[in-house]
């Protein structure tokens, strides 16, 4: 009787063993499914900028092509709100610019007491252009702002900062003007309303912004001088001289020189090797999405994927898609 009770005994737990490793749905294959899924939040920037429009197209591209991956796009302070929030883990791609992520990566800047390990290199997009816009006509050059009220963007955002290193430039501080902390959609309505004299908008052209405003008022943007672009590159490394076509903004009467530097997608460190080669893979496969979000779509090509990221260390996976396409050793 005790033999008939132990053969029982082990069958029931042989069976309850089988039924505990079957439990749940199987595939094709008899192989457990799972429904794991990877969230990527997507930080952006101003709706009225271009971060967030681009951010949209890349948000589809990687909905609609990367299996398991949903991405959602978030509106932000900008470039250096974008690398803190990488850093504290709670997003996983950013635009940025690359002047902002060298500062990160180096502990300068507004980045001087921070120790941001995490950030990597994904892909470079397109030029971004300090523009200094104005509806008052007498203001012509940095130094016609002393003694107005001036937006520069929100506080530390790397327009923010831009516009601290362009004061410096000048021997100018914020002690000769009035700032007022105001991101790109605040900034447009003051300079209509005449709150503002003049703002500091970091954005690739066309800022719609800066086209809205343009098309209901006469508008100025400042001219940087030569001479003035290469002392600012000695401090801000990735600066290059951009021309703006006045036909670009209507109301602006010349064309006017300013700097720009790089924007980027980076990513936290921790993103899977195969997520970010998938994301550039399907990038490049699907670039026709971006260039119908904005006009900025069309700068990003292979040929200019890694312009910016120089001293910026790269993901894994973004370095196994710029290996296969030729464009890293």
């Amino acid at each position: 009787m005790k033999k008939i009770l132990i053969v029982m005994l082990v069958l029931g737990l042989m069976c309850a063993t089988f039924a505990g490793c079957s439990s749940g749905e199987t595939g094709s294959e008899g192989t457990p499914e799972t429904s794991e899924k990877t969230y990527i939040s997507l930080a952006t920037g101003s709706v009225s900028g271009v971060y967030y429009p681009l951010g949209g197209a890349f948000s589809s591209i990687i909905n609609n092509n990367i299996e398991g991956a949903n991405c959602s796009v978030e509106s932000t302070g900008g470039s250096v709100a974008n690398i803190l929030l990488i850093h504290e883990k709670e997003s996983e791609l950013a635009f940025v610019d690359a002047s902002s992520t060298y500062n990160a990566v180096n502990s300068k800047g507004a980045f001087i007491d921070k120790n941001i390990e995490n950030v990597r290199g994904i892909l470079s997009l397109y030029p971004e252009a300090v523009q200094i816009v104005s509806t008052n006509s007498d203001i012509k050059s940095v130094m016609d702002l002393k003694g107005k009220k001036v937006a520069v963007g929100a506080v530390g955002s790397g327009t923010e900062t831009m516009a601290k290193i362009i004061f410096e430039l000048y021997g100018m501080s914020y002690d000769d003007i009035t700032e007022d902390y105001l991101g790109f959609s605040d900034a447009s309505t003051g300079l209509k309303d005449k709150t503002i004299d003049a703002a500091f908008i970091w954005a690739g052209v066309p800022t719609s912004g800066i086209m809205d405003l343009g098309s209901q008022h006469d508008i100025t943007l400042i001219n940087f001088e030569a001479q003035d672009i290469e002392k600012l590159k000695k401090v801000s490394p990735y600066c290059v001289p951009m021309s703006i076509d006045k036909d670009i903004y209507s109301s602006l009467t010349s064309d006017v020189t300013t700097i720009a530097i790089p924007a980027l997608i980076v990513g936290d460190a921790d993103l899977s090797e195969d997520f970010v080669y998938n994301f550039l893979v399907e990038t490049f496969e699907n670039i026709g999405v971006l260039q119908s979000a904005h006009v900025r779509g069309n700068d990003i090509t292979l040929e200019t994927a890694l312009e910016g990221l120089d001293e910026i260390p790269l993901h894994p996976g973004a370095e196994r898609f710029f290996k296969e396409k030729g464009l890293l050793k």
